[in-house]
């Protein structure tokens, strides 16, 4: 039993959502938790920008109920409701489950093993229970896939191809045991995609072993946004010409070559010596919108210049800016926060 002797299939993401899923963060868990205050502050507008668009249920620890439904106020567009999940830490992306269709209208979920990006940070073990939750809260079948991976490691067209990295997927701390060809397999079957994209590595410094949400999406079947480097000095510069070379030679399960549209990365910026991981590859599909991070000071013409190409490449969204700078230094950005339920259509 597995999505794909069952016929179910992991939705594109701008496909339509029935809601936006986001946990809200924990102190304890955090790089930073003298900056609790400002993350929460910037966890609330990012629920309410999607809020904007679509209803969003935040899973919070119980202790949590009464700040969170201060902070995030009433009166939104899109109902927001709470959800009791006890959790150590706020990436849903990652710990989260992965929705799967059928053509019928059965709604799935992927149960993926969690263990911390590979035992980075400690306890994981309420973060491995969450994906079961959620499924059960929305009354899915569930599939648990005997792998160790996150959500934002993989994107798929929606069509049978998937692209991943080979740093984050074949990393020996998350499945140690597996090889390619296994890995390759458990894709096939618990997402049901036929070809795999293998880029390389992703951003220069990620701790998340490169992950591929921050380099590159697919922006519709046959189309991929890629974030670009074109300073040789830049650590990612090589990185992401390798990248954009794979793409350019690849053919993905429809015998497509593909079309690449490149986003200039914003420049570099540091925070106590490290190098955060700024990528416009993190934004969220929302239903007729796109939650996409800036950064501003000396990255507002970058911004600008990503704000141009994604309304040039979905002209029929509307393109909602949130503050990237608000929850980067934790690591991550608004596609690792947020995990959408899909609507479940009848094909």
């Amino acid at each position: 039993m597995n999505p794909r002797s069952q016929q179910f299939t992991m939705p594109a993401e701008w496909a339509k959502h029935e809601r936006t899923f986001i946990s809200w963060p924990i102190q304890d868990s955090m790089c930073y938790p003298e900056q609790y205050e400002d993350v929460c502050a910037a966890y609330a507008e990012i629920i309410t920008a999607i809020a904007e668009f679509e209803p969003v249920t935040v899973l919070v620890n119980a202790d949590d109920q009464a700040s969170v439904l201060a902070q995030l106020g009433s009166g939104h567009p899109c109902p927001i409701e709470l959800l009791v999940v006890e959790h150590n830490d706020a990436w849903l992306r990652d710990n989260g489950p992965t929705f799967v269709t059928s053509p019928d209208g059965k709604l799935a979920g992927v149960n993926w093993g969690f263990n911390a990006w590979g035992g980075k940070y400690s306890p994981w073990d309420l973060d491995d229970a969450v994906a079961p939750q959620i499924i059960q809260h929305v009354g899915a079948v569930q599939f648990d896939a005997p792998l160790v991976m996150e959500g934002g490691s993989i994107h798929t067209d929606g069509e049978g191809t998937l692209i991943t990295t080979e740093e984050c997927l074949l990393n020996k701390n998350r499945n140690p045991e597996l090889t390619r060809e296994h890995i390759t397999e458990l894709l096939k079957q618990y997402v049901n995609i036929d070809t795999i994209i293998w880029l390389e590595r992703g951003l220069s410094g990620d701790e998340t072993d490169g992950h591929v949400d921050n380099i590159a999406c697919y922006a519709a079947p046959g189309k991929v946004i890629l974030q670009v480097c074109h300073d040789p000095a830049d650590e990612n510069y090589s990185i992401t010409q390798r990248n954009l070379q794979i793409l350019q030679d690849a053919v993905d399960a429809k015998g497509r070559k593909l079309e690449i549209i490149q986003i200039e990365q914003p420049p570099a910026a540091y925070y106590e010596g490290e190098r955060l991981t700024l990528s416009y590859i993190n934004f969220y599909f929302v239903n007729n919108g796109i939650i996409l991070p800036v950064f501003g000071g000396e990255a507002a013409e970058a911004d600008q210049k990503a704000i141009d190409v994604l309304a040039a490449a979905f002209p029929d969204r509307r393109i909602r800016t949130v503050n990237g700078m608000g929850i980067i230094r934790e690591g991550g950005n608004i596609h690792c926060a947020t995990q959408q339920l899909p609507s479940v259509e009848v094909g």
